[in-house]
């Protein structure tokens, strides 16, 4: 019986051979070695941190404790997110050419192509520094607490949704918003008649997305000072105290279990 081979079967096999090629030298400048994990003093290191996670703690002061910074890392993530629309959606008006009209004429360009670009590099520059970052740099400045992360999730964040909302404003039939700059609509107009009921979807998707993303990095930044359960648990982990951390790590994943949840509520509310 005749046997068919796989034509594309060289190509992978010279394409997964290339990738183990270029990932060696990765894997010896990060200095990874798994065989350490196996180590006597590191298992037996493991084996005693996770032993004491267990009761979980559970004492009332300690417990009033976690809901505080939760509600704190809640907080911090939607008022951060709130911040960074606030930012991302003006930058992304500003850099999109979608409302031009000089662009839908196709004349040359003008003074507002030269105002894009460093607009455009602003963009870059913010969500170039991840948030951490800048949560050190505004600890340093503010002090420890929330206010830090509410500022770093801000500007990472509205840099992200200032690329990500162009991008979409770029991607949408310009049709009606240039049939509406035609007919003397303002530029504000054509973006609310014109562009948002054809990118409002997507706009709802990300910026919920994103929401769930600076859940996860209030609690991250909290590791620095900027307050949260990061914090509670950079304490916990410095008193080696495992059923404290044990119990700060299930209150985060029943937070992040909520916020996904609640994100599938809204964008069931807000898209239908």
């Amino acid at each position: 019986m005749a046997t068919h081979r796989d034509p594309a079967s060289l190509p992978r096999l010279a394409i997964s051979l290339l990738a183990i090629v270029l990932l060696w030298p990765g894997l010896q400048l990060s200095e990874f070695n798994p065989a350490l994990l196996l180590a006597a003093e590191n298992r037996q290191n493991m084996g005693q941190f996770l032993a004491g996670f267990w009761p979980l703690a559970h004492d009332r002061e300690f417990l009033t404790l976690v809901l505080h910074a939760t509600l704190e890392t809640l907080a911090m993530a939607t008022v951060g997110m709130a911040l960074a629309f606030v930012l991302g959606m003006p930058l992304a008006l500003l850099v999109t050419r979608v409302l031009s009209r000089r662009h839908f004429s196709g004349r040359a360009a003008s003074a507002g192509s030269f105002v894009r670009a460093p607009l455009r590099l602003l963009l870059v520059v913010l969500r170039s520094i991840p948030e951490i970052v800048w949560a050190l740099l505004f600890v340093r400045a503010v002090g420890l607490g929330p206010t830090a992360g509410v500022l770093a999730i801000a500007i990472t964040y509205g840099g992200m949704l200032g690329k990500v909302y162009a991008e979409i404003f770029e991607s949408t039939d310009p049709k009606p918003a240039r049939a509406l700059l035609a007919a003397g609509s303002s530029r504000l107009q054509a973006f609310c008649y014109g562009v948002l009921p054809s990118t409002g979807d997507e706009l709802v998707s990300y910026s919920v997305y994103r929401w769930e993303c600076a859940l996860r990095a209030s609690v991250v930044m909290g590791i620095v000072g900027a307050g949260g359960l990061g914090q509670q648990v950079e304490l916990s982990l410095r008193m080696f105290a495992g059923a404290e951390v044990a119990t700060l790590l299930l209150a985060f994943i029943l937070l992040v279990a909520l916020a996904d949840g609640l994100s599938r509520v809204l964008r069931k509310a807000l898209l239908s």
